[in-house]
C-alpha cells in the first residue's frame, strides 16, 4: 500500500496505478478523486497538506501535493487537453498509454515521440480560474494556519524543498483552446472577430497546439524562486496579479479543475487540492525564445496581452490541477471548514461552544465597549452589525444586511483607525477603505473587463463573502468629485442599499451580488445610506488615545480573544426562525403603537427592529425569536432614536 509520503509526496504514481489498473475504462478519473477524498479524511490528514497561503512556491516540491485557500477572481476560456495519449518509438514500434489529466506537459520517454493520431488519444475540458487570496484576510487568519504548516515542517521536513525534476523527457503542451468561449457573464457581449492566422503558439500556453516530438528542458533550482522577480516575455512590464486591494501579498494561481466547474463563480472562495504545476519548461515555452519544434500549431485568436496574462510565468503565477475542491462558507481556522445547518445541530464542537455562549457575549459587549470609550449601546450594535449576514433574497431585496453608520466619531483622529484595528483583530477578512477625496476620484471600486487582455482587472468592491468593509468618512474633507469619484460614490451606496456591484463591461453592466458587511464611521449623519444609525456617546476621554486603544488589546488573552472570533463566525451561520405565535403578537403590537402615535413608527421601522430581534436572539445563541428579545429590541430601538433626537437638539438639523 502507498505511504504518506507517496500520495503527498509523489500523487503522480498513485495516479499512474489507477489509470494503469484501470485502463481502458474510462471510471479511473473517478477512482483516482476517490482515493484522495478518503485519503484526505483519514486522521485530520488534510493539516498534512502544505498549503501555499503559508509556504512559499520555491519550498514545495514540483508535482506534490498541496492546498489552497483562494477566492475566484476571474474564469478564463475553457480549455482542451489530451486526457489520455498515446507515445510511440519509431525504432521498436512499441506504443505506451499515458494519461494527461493534472499536467501542463506531456511526458514521454526517451525516443518516443507523441502519437497525434492515434485511435486511443481521448480529448477532454477543463476549466482555468484565476484565483488570489482572500482579499483583505486578517493577519491571525494567516498566522494559525502557518503555525499549522510549522508545525508540519518540523515533524516532517521531507514534505518539503524543491528537488530536482525526474529526467523524463516532455513535450510542452497538452491543452490548447481552438476558439474562445463565451463565459456566462459574457453572454450579450459583441465578440470582435479577428482574421484567422497561421501561427506558431506559445507552447504550454491555452491557445496552444497539440505536439509531435519532446523536447528537453534545461531545470535549474534556482528559477523557482527567483519568480518573484521575473517580467514578463519581451521585457514588458512586471505582471499585475491582478489583487482586489492595494498591498495584497501573496501567490495568485491558475486552478484548473476537471470536474463540476459550473458549481463555481467569480468571487467564491475555494479550498482546493490539487497538484502544483510549476515546471519550468512552462516559462521557457511561453516565451518567444522557445523551441520552434511545434508542429500543425492549432489557429489562435489571443493577442499578445491575452497570451502574457493567461499564460504567465509558472514561478510567478503556479499552476494547481484540481483533484477535490470546495466551496466555503467561512475562512476562520477556529471552526470546521464546512459547517452547515445540519451539522450544526449535531457537532459536539458547537454544542459544547453554544453552552458557554452567554459569558463569551457578555466578555464580547465589555471589551466592545471600551473599545467605543464606554459606550455599552453602541456597542451592542456593533455586535448586532458583525454577526448580520445576507440570507436570502426576496426579488431584489437582500434580506438580513444591516449596515451600521457610527456617528459621533472624532475628526481627523485615530480612534477611527484603531476600531478597524480592533475589528480587524476579530473578523476573519476586513478593508478599511478611507473615504478621502483623493480614494474616490483616483481608486479603481469596479472591477471592469479588459478586453485587449480578455480578463477581469480587479476593483476594491470585490470582495469575498462576509468581508467587513470599514468605510472612514471622518477622513472626508471638502473637495470635487471627478466622474471617477462619483461613479465610485454610487457604486458604495448600491453595495449598502442593494449588496450588488455592477462590473463594467464596457458596452454593458453586469450585476455581481455580494454580501458584505459595512460600517461607516463619521463624525456627522453619512453621506451614504445605512440601515441604522447610532451615534457615539463617549463615558470615557482618555488622555492618550493610541496608548488606551493599544492597552485594550494587550489585556485580552488569545484563548478568550479565539472564543471572539468563534462567536462571531458561528452565529452566521446558525438558522433562525420566527413562530405563527410570535408573529402575530409582533402584528398586534406593530398595530398598537401605530394607533397611540401613527408617526412614531413606520414600516421602515418595524423592519428595522425586527432585525435587531433577530441579531439579537442569534447573539444569545437562540434560532427563535422570544417575546423577551422582541421587548428587548424594542428598548435598544427606543434608545438609540432617543440619543438621536437629542443630538439633533444639539446641532440643529445635522441628524
Amino acid at each position: 500500500m502507498p505511504c504518506v509520503a507517496d500520495w503527498l509526496n509523489n500523487p503522480f504514481s498513485i495516479v499512474q496505478g489507477i489509470f494503469a489498473q484501470n485502463v481502458p475504462n474510462s471510471d479511473w478519473e473517478k477512482k483516482v478523486t476517490e482515493y484522495f477524498r478518503e485519503k484526505l479524511k483519514e486522521n485530520n490528514a488534510t493539516n498534512w497538506v502544505p498549503s501555499l497561503n503559508d509556504v512559499p512556491v520555491h519550498y514545495l516540491k514540483p508535482n506534490s501535493l498541496v492546498k489552497f485557500r483562494c477566492m475566484v477572481q476571474d474564469m478564463f476560456d475553457p480549455e482542451f487537453y489530451m486526457g489520455v495519449y498515446e507515445t510511440v518509438d519509431p525504432n521498436t514500434n512499441t506504443r505506451v498509454l499515458h494519461f494527461g489529466k493534472y499536467r501542463d506537459v506531456a511526458e514521454c520517454g526517451p525516443q518516443q515521440e507523441i502519437d497525434l493520431n492515434s485511435s486511443q488519444t481521448v480529448t477532454s475540458e477543463r476549466q482555468t480560474f484565476y484565483c488570489v487570496p482572500v482579499p483583505g484576510e486578517s493577519a491571525w487568519v494567516k498566522e494559525i494556519s502557518f503555525f499549522t504548516e510549522l508545525v508540519l515542517f518540523v515533524l516532517n521536513p521531507q514534505f518539503y524543498g524543491y528537488i530536482s525534476a525526474s529526467q523524463a523527457r516532455v513535450s510542452p503542451s497538452t491543452s490548447y483552446t481552438p476558439s474562445r468561449h463565451k463565459r456566462s457573464y459574457e453572454e450579450d457581449e459583441d465578440m470582435d472577430l479577428h482574421p484567422s492566422k497561421q501561427k506558431e503558439q506559445h507552447l504550454g500556453n491555452s491557445g496552444g497546439g497539440d505536439i509531435h516530438g519532446c523536447v528537453e528542458p534545461k531545470r535549474l533550482e534556482t528559477e523557482a524562486s527567483a519568480g518573484h522577480h521575473l517580467i514578463s516575455p519581451n521585457c514588458s512590464p512586471p505582471l499585475d496579479l491582478n489583487f482586489p486591494l492595494p498591498g495584497e501579498k501573496g501567490p495568485a494561481c491558475l486552478v484548473k479543475v476537471y470536474e463540476s466547474w459550473d458549481s463555481f463563480k467569480v468571487n467564491d472562495v475555494l479550498e482546493v487540492y490539487g497538484i502544483l504545476s510549476v515546471d519550468p519548461v512552462l516559462s521557457i515555452v511561453n516565451s518567444d525564445e522557445r523551441d520552434s519544434s511545434t508542429l500543425d500549431p492549432v489557429e489562435s485568436m489571443d493577442t499578445a496581452e491575452e497570451q502574457r496574462v493567461h499564460s504567465p510565468p509558472a514561478s510567478l503565477v503556479p499552476r494547481i490541477h484540481v483533484i477535490l475542491a470546495q466551496k466555503l462558507q467561512h475562512i476562520n481556522p477556529l471552526l470546521p471548514a464546512c459547517l452547515n445547518e445540519e451539522e450544526s445541530k449535531t457537532c459536539e464542537f458547537v454544542s459544547n461552544f453554544m453552552s458557554e455562549l452567554s459569558p463569551v457575549r457578555a466578555e464580547l459587549l465589555g471589551f466592545l465597549t471600551h473599545a467605543l470609550l464606554g459606550d455599552s449601546l453602541a456597542a451592542e450594535y456593533l455586535i448586532l452589525h458583525l454577526i448580520s449576514t445576507v440570507y436570502a433574497r426576496r426579488d431584489v431585496l437582500p434580506l438580513g444586511k444591516f449596515t451600521v453608520n457610527l456617528s459621533g466619531c472624532p475628526r481627523n483622529s485615530i480612534f477611527t483607525e484603531h476600531v478597524y484595528r480592533i475589528i480587524q483583530q476579530l473578523v476573519p477578512a476586513s478593508y478599511r477603505l478611507q473615504m478621502t477625496i483623493e480614494n474616490m476620484n483616483h481608486s479603481r471600486f469596479i472591477p471592469r473587463k479588459d478586453y485587449a487582455a480578455n480578463r477581469l482587472v480587479s476593483g476594491v468592491l470585490q470582495l469575498a463573502s462576509n468581508t467587513s468593509l470599514v468605510v472612514d468618512e471622518t477622513q472626508l474633507e471638502q473637495g470635487q468629485l471627478d466622474t471617477t469619484g462619483v461613479h465610485n460614490v454610487t457604486a458604495l451606496g448600491n453595495l449598502i442599499t442593494w449588496q450588488k456591484v455592477d462590473y463594467d463591461f464596457n458596452y454593458h453592466q453586469m450585476e455581481f451580488p455580494c454580501n458584505i458587511n459595512v460600517l461607516i464611521t463619521s463624525e456627522g449623519r453619512s453621506l451614504l445610506p445605512s440601515d441604522c444609525q447610532v451615534h457615539l456617546q463617549p463615558q470615557i476621554i482618555p488622555p492618550n488615545m493610541e496608548e488606551y486603544m493599544n492597552s485594550l488589546l494587550k489585556a485580552v488573552l488569545p484563548s478568550v480573544l479565539n472564543k471572539f472570533r468563534i462567536y462571531l463566525s458561528l452565529l452566521r451561520l446558525l438558522d433562525y426562525s420566527i413562530s405563527d405565535e410570535v408573529t402575530k403578537a409582533v402584528e398586534e403590537d406593530f398595530v398598537e403603537m401605530r394607533k397611540n402615535d401613527p408617526e412614531s413608527i413606520t414600516a421602515d421601522d418595524l423592519h428595522r427592529t425586527l432585525l435587531v430581534a433577530r441579531f439579537l436572539s442569534l447573539s444569545a445563541g437562540q434560532t427563535t425569536l422570544s417575546r423577551e428579545r422582541w421587548l428587548r429590541a424594542k428598548q435598544l430601538e427606543a434608545l438609540r432614536k432617543a440619543r438621536l433626537q437629542q443630538q439633533k437638539c444639539v446641532n440643529g438639523n445635522e441628524l
